[in-house]
């Protein structure tokens, strides 16, 4: 379950960071305001998620998931550039995040296999 958590508030930071682009410095009220809300959101699933999991596993998928989505959406809805190395860096980093989550299956694995004697 803290997998779940962590993609979920990882999915709403796309959400709150976008906002904070579109909120203009938090000049546009309607959008600071559901800004504020998805950071708020965003933060209960990620502290809800290091109840279950590593906090250093659990920090860098959550900020990994939210910095390459972020960057999707402004190449994708903001008209920010788009370049091979900015697509293969946020590739490099959707890579690395799955590694973190899978080097801590391996863990749990191990731990598992260590605690029944055999």
């Amino acid at each position: 379950m803290g997998w779940v958590y962590v993609i979920i508030g990882g999915l709403i930071e796309i959400g709150w960071a976008t906002g904070l682009s579109l909120s203009k410095g938090f000049t546009k009220p309607l959008h600071s305001i559901i800004t504020a809300c998805l950071i708020v959101i965003s933060f209960y699933f990620f502290s809800n998620s290091m109840r279950l999991l590593p906090i250093g596993t659990a920090y860098a998928v959550f900020t990994g998931i939210g910095a390459a989505g972020t960057a999707m959406v402004g190449m994708t809805f903001l008209h920010e550039g788009v370049s091979i190395l900015k697509v293969g860096f946020i590739t490099l980093l959707l890579i690395g995040v799955i590694g973190l989550k899978m080097s801590d299956n391996e863990k749990k694995d191990q731990r598992r296999t260590e605690e029944w004697p055999g």
